[in-house]
């Protein structure tokens, strides 16, 4: 079986990298997905905060 290459980028700094976070940081609940670097700066101190999961960009079989 063939695996895709998957690629994303990071929705604050752009940054692509191969694991990001789903999170919502804003009262309106819209989800994004944020990188390593990106999620102690929106958690920190952020009442709206919430994690929805983890996007890989290497999938197990």
């Amino acid at each position: 079986m063939v695996r895709q290459n998957r690629v994303k980028s990071c929705d604050r700094c752009s940054l692509t990298v191969p694991i990001l976070y789903r999170v919502k940081d804003k009262e309106r609940g819209e989800w994004f997905f944020i990188c390593d670097f990106c999620l102690p700066i929106v958690k920190q101190n952020n009442p709206h905060y919430a994690y929805g999961g983890t996007w890989k960009a290497q999938k197990k079989l």
